[in-house]
Parts: structure tokens; sequence; C-alpha cells
């Protein structure tokens, strides 16, 4: 079955992650016209000269509007702003996701899309997709991020099957292969699996002495290399997702203890068993 053509796609926020689905949309042809909206007119600029869309504008009235796809990338502090004020412009009825790595805050704030009657028809399914990396912005956009890639669909138990179903088939549009979670589910899982590594990650890379940066080779520079994210965007996901990013955290400074303790006792058999058990998760996870 051939995906959905889109008349009209809107995208908030056209930097690695909005760049690549306007690319993605105009290679594979599922949209009439792709808009991008942004603050940044040179990043917007940017955008249009890689092919990402046909058409920028800061304004994102003007932007969404005939818009029957809304596509929110802003970071995740502006999330909920974003979908309202497009709610308001867009073509009635038309269908509003986002790509925040937090969920459960941003549905809280947008409780009245999960109600029967939501504004002008125009429905919300909040999604996350689990591609990218520490670079940013239209420059770092790619066609195919998404292939091969997870898209978690986090919908209320109040949303209709139809508005799920939509949401999937776009991102599989792209290439993408779809989970579906609640956003309390999803929230939990990406604590432990992105959230706490940037942290962790930057928490290493703070420690290490200046006078040693000379000697850092490849050890120190792949397990830090998260930590050259943006610090604002950081800061956000972190505190909107506060609650399970501390429970996982707690989950990690038990394992570390351990792995002191065996230290500490010199206890050589322990140890090899706990490195033991690190690099079975970490083959498990594959490239």
């Amino acid at each position: 079955m051939r995906p959905m053509k889109r008349d009209m796609v809107a995208i908030i926020g056209v930097g690695l992650i909005g760049g690549s689905i306007g690319l993605a949309l105009r290679r594979r042809q599922l949209a009439g016209r792709v808009v991008g909206i942004g603050r940044s007119r040179d990043s917007l600029e940017t955008a249009r000269r890689i092919g990402a869309v046909d058409e920028i504008t800061t304004d994102v009235a003007k932007g969404v509007a005939g818009a029957d796809l809304v596509v929110v990338c802003t970071p995740v502090g502006r999330i909920v702003e974003h979908v309202r004020l497009a709610a308001e412009h867009c073509r009635e009825g038309a269908l509003i996701t986002d790509a925040g790595s937090t969920k459960a805050q941003i549905v809280r704030g947008l409780r009245r899309f999960s109600q029967k009657n939501p504004p002008r028809g125009v429905r919300f399914v909040g999604s996350h997709p689990l591609a990218g990396s520490e670079r940013s912005g239209p420059a770092e956009a790619q066609a195919d991020l998404f292939v091969d890639h997870v898209v978690v669909v986090t919908p209320l138990r109040s949303t209709p099957a139809g508005d799920i179903a939509e949401v999937r088939e776009f991102w599989e549009s792209l290439g993408a292969r779809t989970v579906t979670m609640s956003p309390s589910q999803h929230d939990r899982a990406l604590a432990a699996t992105s959230h706490v590594p940037h942290l962790v990650a930057a928490a290493l890379s703070a420690s290490v002495p200046e006078a040693y940066r000379e000697l850092a080779a490849g050890g120190l520079r792949d397990t830090t290399r998260i930590a050259a994210g943006d610090p604002e965007l950081w800061r956000q996901i972190f505190s909107t997702n506060r609650r399970d990013v501390l429970r996982s955290l707690q989950r990690f400074q038990k394992t570390l203890r351990t792995f002191q303790q065996a230290l500490r006792s010199d206890q050589d058999g322990r140890l090899a068993k706990l490195l033991a058990k690190g690099k079975k998760h970490r083959d498990a996870l594959g490239n």
C-alpha cells in the first residue's frame, strides 16, 4: 500500500530532526508542499537551500495555515505552546504530532486534545523519533535519518485508534519502525536509555582534569560524545522528566557502588563478573 500523500506539511523547528523530516518527505514525494517554520532566518534559509522545505517563515500562524499535518520539532519546553498555536491556525481537522524527548508533561499540557471535542477538530498524538546525534541544525539533516530507527508513539487511552494509526503511518512512511507506549512508560524507559546516559557522559567529561585532555583517546571521546549536545535542550529534557531521571540515576549509582566495592575489597573475580555483565548487555545492543 502506498503511503498517504499530504497536501501540505508544516514543520515547526527545522533543525536536525525537522530538516530530516522535510528531506524525507520531499525525496519520497509524500507532501505537495513542505513549509519550514522557525525563529532563525539563517537556519531557515539553510533548510530551504538543502531542499528540506519548499517555503520558510518565522510566523507560526502563517506557516501552518492550510497544513493537514504539523510536526513540532522544537525543544521540549516550547512544544505545548507551539501545538496550541498551530491548532488555532492549521486546517480544520488537521493532525499534529511532535518529536519531543519527554512526553508526560507535554501531554498534561495538552489535555484538551484528548477530550471529545478538541479545538476545530484538530488532533494531537505525541511521538518521539529515536534518531539523531549530538549535532544540530538543518545542515546536519539526512533524508534517511529515520530508516530502521524506532519512533515511539505515545497516545492516551482516550486517543482514537484511527489517529494513532495515522501517526504511525506517517513515521513508517519515512522508513521508521513504530512502537506504541503510554507517555509515562516512554519517560521511564527513555530516562534509562537516553537521559541518564547523557547526564553520565556530561559528568564524566566534566570530571576529567584539563591537564589530561591531551591524553584523551578513543575511550574518553567515545564515552562522552553525546555530552557535546546542546546544554539548554538537555536542561529542558532533564527538567521535564526529573522524577524518572532521578529514579534511573539511583539504579546507576547502585550499580556503580558494586564496582567501587569490588575494587575497594580487591575482589578481582567479582570485578570480572561485573565487567562481563556489562559487555554482555552492550553486545546485545549491536553496533
